[in-house]
């Protein structure tokens, strides 16, 4: 039996396929997926007192304040589902983070079991990124090198055109990459000073990084497979 909550912290940069990944992992292990974007919409969404602190900075486009993103994931974690523990998506990203985090888990009797990082190289990342399509009539996503579609530029679905979004443009996911890679190597080495973190080799197939994500994730939390 585990004699307390389960914390599991789930890294990786945009294209490494973490919250497909995070929402199995945590259906697998029967704890709730806990992603920090979807706290903050369902806080703005009911108007809570957390929500309305947080909805002029969502509005402004900047990021929310570290005291207010902690109060809503400790909210989250004191709710009857997360009993058990759960599995924390997107959050923390910056070292005061962190700590500021641990503090808290400490008041609640709480302590992280495991920080698995997916780790994918850039040029993997950029390439995966950089190819998607959309088609600009129904809205089907395509990958020009994962998942083409028949004809070139074409949707195969309507036959419409296929476009790329400005967010998904090479310089976009550069600069996207940049960010993150520069927020989270401290918080990386903050959580192997501690003994937490465990890389994942995020270019394998989905199926082998999601069974050497489960396997050293069970080993950390040593919890019977």
């Amino acid at each position: 039996m585990v004699s307390q909550p389960i914390l599991v912290i789930l890294m990786g940069p945009p294209g490494a396929g973490k919250g497909t990944q995070a929402k199995r992992l945590a259906a697998e292990l029967g704890l709730p997926h806990v992603a920090s974007g979807d706290i903050f919409r369902e806080h703005v969404k009911r108007g809570t007192e957390l929500g309305r602190k947080a909805q002029p900075y969502m509005d402004r486009g900047e990021l929310v304040p570290d005291d207010i993103t902690i109060a809503m994931i400790i909210e989250r974690l004191s709710r009857p589902d997360c009993e058990r523990g759960a599995l924390l998506d997107g959050f923390p990203r910056t070292v005061p983070q962190a700590q500021a985090l641990d503090e808290r888990l400490a008041e609640i009797n709480w302590c992280i079991s495991a920080v698995p990082y997916i780790r994918v190289s850039e040029p993997v990342l950029l390439r995966r990124l950089s190819g998607r399509r959309i088609c600009r009539n129904c809205g089907a996503v395509y990958h020009i090198e994962f998942r083409p579609p028949a004809r070139p530029g074409v949707c195969d679905v309507c036959g419409g055109p296929l476009y790329q979004r400005p967010d998904d443009s090479l310089e976009t996911a550069r600069r996207r990459l940049q960010v993150y890679f520069e927020q989270t190597a401290p918080v990386l080495a903050y959580y192997e000073n501690q003994g937490l973190l465990v890389e994942i080799d995020g270019e394998q197939g989905i199926e082998e990084v999601y069974a050497t994500l489960r396997d050293s994730v069970i080993s950390m939390m040593q919890v019977p497979a």
